[in-house]
């Protein structure tokens, strides 16, 4: 390995003596930290774990003036490789999991200021006693910092909006003037004072500088929820329904997720405790899993979600709708999170996280499969998605069990095949929630415009001059 070859003695002295021994990992215990959850692996020159921001700006420092590169990594649950380190050995990751001393919820401001290694789980536990919570739900457990640096999404993305939405404040190191730290932004909803600064640094996957904390608008729980999981008439009537619940109920509307027959039966076959919803019948082609939430307490309303849910689902019996499961939520989102888990099962996952717009989103699956059962007869496809803000996991899977043996090059092709379908006959984008990252840069030359990237090469030349923080460089290529 490349850096094997590299003489770490002087530099892992320095570390330690910023972090402590403790802090900086090399050799085989660096392996968790060389690997994505999905796509990605390399070889780090070391890991080094700051605890303090403090440690996160003596490590900078001392890494630009050596002109070390530098991997900013959370809790490495991306899927697009951003947090992995490269092939060449010299990237020092920089695990910023160590850092979670700070995590100070202002309740009346309905805020909190949280340290960029504080998970999203950790982060709601301590939420839960003030009676609030960070609602973007996802699959995994993501850090603070990472959300911010890839702008997650999820399921709820349509009642909260996204990471971007929900952001007040961000402190971060910057590489030029080394180790500098800025505060972007403020505790505030309404601060009109010029350029949104922090903004630049969501959704970047690292790149520039380094997310050490951050103030986020948090919500109040909900006390009320009502969830079932519908069989949908047609395609058609799918966004018939959307619009339905959104004018008769969307004050309380929190998710609409879509999964298909194959996501469904994937995981039905393959994770322990699930069962069938609809059972005895077979699962259905396509289902929708609705939430309603609501911060209503019974002693000043009359209102019941799920007597409300359940009367307009009979209002739509026939016309949108043909079959309801109205059983336990925790069962029902317990089958949508477990879609991950039975398609790995079933062999090796092609995934493709898009978006289009909501309107031709059930047109976008319908040819989506059309051309793999045409052109990729060996392979299936295991769809689920965000129906409400026109996002869909479009996995396809090479199943264990297929006679053509994994091909790098059929699947290359593949690729291609979605991603130009996706932008340029639906208007949509080859990455909805999982950023760019080395796993999807070729695309992002392909499908944006020049002038753009132009802009995003001014972006990093003024933050990091040497290019040395972040694997993606999303300037023009050279």
């Amino acid at each position: 390995m490349a850096g094997n070859t590299v003489d770490n003695t002087a530099l892992l002295a320095e570390l330690q003596a910023i972090v402590g021994a403790s802090g900086v990992l090399q050799g085989a215990d660096m392996a968790a930290y060389e690997e994505g959850a999905r796509y990605g692996q390399g070889h780090a020159r070391l890991v080094v774990r700051p605890a303090s921001v403090e440690q996160v700006q003596a490590v900078v420092q001392l890494c630009a003036a050596q002109r070390i590169p530098l991997l900013p990594q959370g809790a490495n649950t991306g899927m697009v490789g951003a947090s992995t380190p490269d092939m060449s050995g010299t990237q020092i990751v920089l695990n910023l999991s160590r850092l979670r001393a700070t995590c100070e919820v202002d309740a009346a401001n309905r805020s909190v200021v949280v340290d960029a290694g504080v998970t999203l789980q950790e982060l709601n536990e301590k939420l839960e006693p003030h009676g609030l919570w960070f609602p973007i739900d996802l699959g995994a457990n993501p850090s603070i910092g990472g959300m911010i640096a890839t702008n997650t999404g999820g399921t709820r993305l349509i009642r909260y909006g996204d990471v971007r939405a929900n952001l007040m404040a961000v402190q971060a190191v910057l590489m030029d003037p080394p180790g500098e730290v800025v505060e972007l932004g403020r505790a505030l909803r309404k601060n009109n004072t010029g350029v949104d600064w922090k903004q630049l640094l969501v959704g970047g996957s690292g790149a520039g500088a380094i997310i050490t904390q951050a103030t986020i608008q948090v919500h109040a729980r909900p006390t009320q929820r009502a969830t079932a999981l519908v069989v949908p008439a047609s395609d058609e009537a799918v966004m018939e329904l959307l619009q339905a619940m959104e004018r008769d109920l969307g004050d309380w509307l929190a998710a609409f997720e879509g999964i298909s027959g194959n996501a469904m039966q994937a995981a039905i076959d393959h994770v322990p405790n699930l069962r069938n919803p609809f059972a005895p019948e077979d699962a259905p082609d396509f289902a929708i899993l609705i939430e309603l939430e609501a911060n209503a307490a019974t002693k000043y309303s009359n209102l019941d979600l799920q007597e409300a849910l359940n009367g307009f689902l009979e209002d739509q019996f026939e016309s949108t709708i043909v079959n309801a499961a109205l059983g336990n939520a925790q069962e029902l989102w317990h089958l949508r999170h477990s879609i991950s888990e039975g398609a790995r099962a079933l062999g090796k996952p092609i995934a493709f996280d898009v978006s289009v717009p909501r309107s031709r989103i059930m047109e976008f699956c319908r040819q989506g499969r059309a051309l793999v059962a045409r052109d990729y007869p060996f392979l299936t496809v295991v769809d689920f998605g965000h129906i409400a803000d026109g996002g869909v996991h479009f996995n396809v899977i090479w199943r264990k069990d297929a006679a053509e043996l994994y091909d790098a090059a059929v699947v290359q092709r593949l690729r291609d095949a979605i991603y130009t379908m996706v932008v340029q006959d639906f208007g949509g984008s080859y990455s909805a929630e999982h950023g760019v990252g080395p796993h999807n840069i070729a695309y992002y030359r392909q499908f944006t415009p020049v002038l753009l990237q132009q802009w995003a090469d001014g972006w990093r030349e003024r933050l990091d001059p040497q290019h040395l923080c972040g694997t993606v460089d999303l300037g023009v290529a050279k």
